[in-house]
């Protein structure tokens, strides 16, 4: 009897990522209430064997499109976070800015419908990432804030946690607002204008020159 041939791990996770990947671009284009698993098959290019394989179910793979995409959001808030700590935070937010102007190819949509589904309104303890994802952000950007304060960069008036939480609901607010209105509408530019304004009392950061010239990752 011939023997199956054995799969590395390493082999099976780039394969989810691919997967995950063509998952990601048809919950951009569709959303995730309109979204199904056969979709995806036909965009990865896969059997049904081979999606199930990975995934149990539509839920499941957007879990983890998200859990990637969150990777990818936060990566550079760990320990080999650069100075000046401002730069890089301002940085992250012009990014986040250019993302707002281009909501229409994000995942904002899907995001909203999933949270609004009847599945993860009914049972959100079958979901446990969600609340993760939450707490896994607001501790990323409160590293940010205490490395800044640690390095003497920053001098924050509330707590690192606290400043966090309102970082990080300022911009899923302004995020989904602008996709329902557009950025013209809700005048994205001109509120993280104020929103960084903002942060620089809060902050008391040092030094702030030159901070939109820096690029994560140089």
């Amino acid at each position: 009897m011939p023997m199956c041939p054995r799969v590395s791990d390493e082999y099976k996770e780039t394969k989810k990522r691919e997967i995950a990947a063509a998952a990601r671009r048809v919950f951009i284009r569709k959303g995730f209430a309109h979204a199904v698993m056969q979709d995806i098959m036909d965009e990865a290019g896969i059997s049904r064997g081979a999606l199930y394989a990975y995934f149990d179910n539509l839920e499941h793979v957007f879990m983890e499109v998200l859990r990637y995409d969150d990777e990818e959001l936060f990566q550079w808030t760990g320990p080999e976070l650069q100075s000046p700590v401002w730069g890089m935070l301002m940085k992250w937010l012009g990014e986040i800015e250019q993302d707002l102007m281009k909501l229409q190819h994000s995942l904002v949509r899907a995001r909203a419908e999933f949270f609004l589904s009847s599945a993860y309104v009914k049972d959100k303890k079958h979901y446990p990432y969600i609340r993760q994802r939450y707490e896994n952000a607001v501790d990323a950007i409160s590293r940010v804030i205490r490395a800044g304060e640690e390095r003497g960069e920053f001098q924050p008036l509330q707590d690192a946690r606290s400043l966090a939480g309102y970082i990080l609901s300022f911009l899923n607010g302004l995020m989904l607002d602008t996709y329902q209105l557009g950025p013209d509408a809700t005048w994205a530019e001109q509120q993280l204008d104020v929103f960084r304004n903002t942060l620089k009392l809060m902050l008391k950061p040092s030094s702030t020159d030159g901070y939109r010239d820096l690029s994560i990752g140089e």
